[in-house]
């Protein structure tokens, strides 16, 4: 098993403004590890994390992968958790490229075909849409859970991106509830993108989560 990237420089109070890694993140570090050996065989060169919180997940990437290997792109809306990336990226010897913005707005013209790996770790909990709309527009912590009408509202935009800046032999990993309508999730990427994917339950450690995969 390959140690989870160290996060001891990130205190309660960073957790008090910053997505605490929790199963979600987890689930995404087992099925990127277990992917270890074909993701290593496609020599990605751009990697993009949307929404990338705390920079866990991007810091496993770099280290599984090399970090002389690809760029890791990490976006976020929260400026907490620009900074709390960029630290992490210090805090175990690998360079992310940390962009505070939605998505990859900033970036998307430029990763049109070119993201060979993307992670989305989204708000996926159900909650009224306004509650979601506020979280996002104030950009804190509450932007990392609050996913508003079937916990879909952030998710859905991004599944309008995705196929513009996915590469043609990308990886697309993506976290879901089984109240986001997963099979609706997957028929769309494939009827939009042409996109084949995957869906993976989670052990007992993380039962309510679903790891989708293209």
């Amino acid at each position: 098993m390959i140690p989870t990237p160290d996060l001891s420089h990130l205190t309660a109070k960073d957790y008090d403004l910053v997505y605490e890694p929790a199963e979600d993140t987890f689930l995404l570090l087992d099925a990127l590890e277990a992917d270890l050996e074909s993701l290593r065989a496609a020599k990605p060169r751009i990697c993009l994390e949307i929404g990338s919180g705390s920079g866990c997940v991007s810091a496993f990437l770099s280290k599984i992968l090399g970090p002389s290997a690809a760029v890791y792109i990490c976006t976020d809306i929260n400026p907490h958790a620009s900074r709390a990336t960029r630290r992490t990226g210090r805090q175990n010897q690998v360079e992310l490229d940390v962009v505070n913005g939605a998505f990859a707005l900033p970036l998307r013209q430029r990763l049109r075909s070119k993201a060979d790996v993307i992670v989305f770790n989204p708000p996926y909990v159900p909650t009224p849409y306004e509650e979601a709309q506020m979280a996002q527009n104030e950009k804190d912590i509450g932007g990392a859970w609050a996913g508003g009408k079937d916990g879909m509202a952030v998710t859905n935009k991004f599944l309008d991106q995705v196929g513009e800046i996915l590469s043609h032999t990308g990886r697309f990993y993506l976290v879901a509830l089984k109240q986001n309508n997963v099979p609706e999730i997957r028929e769309r990427m494939f009827r939009e993108h042409s996109l084949q994917s995957q869906a993976d339950r989670a052990g007992k450690t993380c039962r309510k989560r679903i790891l989708v995969h293209y």
